[in-house]
Formats: structure tokens, sequence, C-alpha cells
């Protein structure tokens, strides 16, 4: 999330023995300094057009902070997601503001944007262990996720970036709807978060994870849907979007954020095909999962702690769902 706590926020300045005098001389140089706009915008100075708007389009959007950073045990056997160690702050840039005003380029379509896991979950083990249908097998509503050594949640990291690509796909004139918003105790489930995409007739959908593989492991992955024809699943009609959708994220993530394609899945391509996750197996509209890197290897975790790193994230995945969603 983009929190506004102390996780998030930045120091504030020191107030300086100057500061009294400095603003006399500020207060002294105003007038002159109007009077010479005055004169400038009198003999006719360049005209943007832009009537002050740029300022509201780089504005961010900062969601509430929770009452807690602390991650709480994992769930789950199967999953190699597990949070450990107490919680340290990661890096506190904030998104940037420097964002280009909207081109409107996506007007018209709808994204659904998937943050992996809730912070909650952790305090509601039975809801979350509850087994749901996915077509070819019954799997966990949902899991706890991973975190970084430190014990920085991976559901914290989805909800920033998940908001960070939600303002700038909104910015291109997309509809985005998020499936949570930290908003909810606990999940939602992976069958209910492919149904929120479905039933939004989304024209692409993609859910943002954080990796727990062992140290070493480095770099991030896209998983993509496989052909499934079982139960509930039918991801035929998805597959070749899927995909073609998958790899214009992976090539925008590379060239955006400058980071490596997975050294331990995808034969350095970043590109995964999977058929047991509900998420995927369940969608109806084009989807993708992104795996931004591994939590628990250092090197990784000091980018995906790293507010300007994230923002760089979230970046290249919009630029990747632009590239598909514009053809």
């Amino acid at each position: 999330m983009s929190y506004t706590g102390p996780d998030f926020e930045p120091p504030q300045p020191r107030r300086s023995p100057l500061r009294r005098p400095l603003t006399v001389a500020l207060a002294a140089l105003v007038p002159g300094a109007l009077l010479g706009w005055g004169v400038y915008a009198a003999v006719g100075g360049p005209d943007d057009g832009d009537g002050g708007g740029a300022d509201r389009a780089g504005a961010v959007r900062t969601p509430a902070a929770p009452s807690s950073d602390g991650p709480g045990p994992a769930s789950g056997a199967g999953d190699a997601k597990r949070p450990a160690g107490s919680p340290t702050a990661p890096t506190s840039e904030a998104p940037s503001a420097s964002r280009p005003p909207a081109s409107g380029a996506l007007k018209g379509k709808v994204v659904v944007i998937d943050p992996g896991h809730n912070p909650a979950n952790f305090q509601h083990a039975t809801e979350i262990n509850r087994k749901v249908n996915v077509g070819n097998h019954w799997k966990e509503c949902d899991t706890t996720g991973t975190a970084t050594n430190a014990g920085w949640p991976e559901a914290k990291f989805t909800l920033d970036v998940a908001h960070r690509l939600r303002d700038l796909l909104e910015e291109q004139g997309a509809t985005v709807k998020l499936t949570q918003d930290g908003d909810r105790s606990y999940g939602p489930c992976v069958d209910e978060r492919a149904r929120i995409g479905n039933e939004a007739k989304a024209d692409a959908a993609i859910s943002i994870h954080a990796d727990g593989s062992g140290a070493g492991n480095r770099g991030f992955h896209v998983i993509m849907p496989g052909p499934v024809h079982e139960g509930a699943a039918d991801t035929r009609a998805i597959v070749a979007p899927s995909a073609e959708l998958g790899k214009r994220v992976a090539g925008s993530f590379v060239r955006v954020t400058g980071t490596a394609p997975s050294n331990y899945l995808g034969d350095g391509t970043g590109l995964v095909t999977r058929t047991d996750l509900g998420g995927l197996n369940l969608s109806t509209v084009p989807k993708v999962f992104i795996e931004c890197g591994n939590m628990r290897d250092s090197t990784d975790a000091a980018l995906l702690t790293s507010g300007s790193w994230r923002q760089k994230a979230a970046e290249g995945m919009s630029e990747g769902i632009v590239s598909f969603l514009r053809g």
C-alpha cells in the first residue's frame, strides 16, 4: 500500500535558524517576481494550453495506513511462501509525481488488478484453508503469502504496487478494478478473484505477487494459463491472448526495471505456463500472474522494498498492458 505511516512517510525537515531571515528575504523578492511575470505574460510567453492541469495529473492517491506492519504466521503446508522474522520498514520513496497527463488511449478498456493475498489472512486460518474447486482439482481458498527475511509481507508489497499500477492505467483512460483493496477481513478466495475479473468483462487482468523461493534464486517471472478443460475451468479461449499479454508484460518489465528474468524458472525467458492456479484456471478473460522477484533473496528483497523500484515495476506492467490492449 502507499502508506502514510512509518513505513513510507518521508522524514520531516529540521527547522533552520536561518528560516526567519530567509522568509523576510523571500517576501521582499515575491512582488518583484510577480511584476516580472506580469511583464513576461504581457509580451507573450509560451502557451502550453494546459490550464494548470499538470499538477492534478501528477497527483497520486494515498490509501490509509493499517494499524500494524507485522506479518502473521504462515499457513498452507504446500505453499513455499512463508513469512518469517519481524518486519522492517521498506525504503520510503513515494510514487513519481511527474507522470504525463492522461492520454485517454485506454478509454473504454477495463483492467482488473489482483493484489495477491491479504495482509489479514493470517488471522483467518480456518477460512483461508477452506478448499475451493479450481476446475481440475481442489485448492486452498488463499494463503498468507511470503515475506522478506526481515518480515515485510508480500501482501503489503502487492497492494502497494497495485495502487501504483492503477494510477498509471487510469491516467491512460482505463477503468480499473481491484479484487481487494485492504478492505476485506481476509481473501478473497482464488475462485472469487477470477470471478471478479470475469464479471467485470476485463480486457486484461493481472495478479501481482512476489515469490518465496530459496536464497540465490533471483528475478521475475510471468505465469500464463495452460489449456484446462475440466469441471468449472475452461481456459481454451484465453490461452493465446494471455500468452500475448504475458510476453508484453515481461518485455516491458525487463526494459523499465532493468531486472533480469528468473534464474530458476522459465529457462531465462521469464515466462512460465501453469495449470494448477485457480485464478488462471477459472478466468474467462486474458490474465497473467507476475512474480516480481524473490522476497527470500536479500538482493531481490532490496529491490522489492524500495519504493522507487516498485514504481518502476508498476510502470513496466502498465506499459506491457497498454501495448497488449492497443494491439
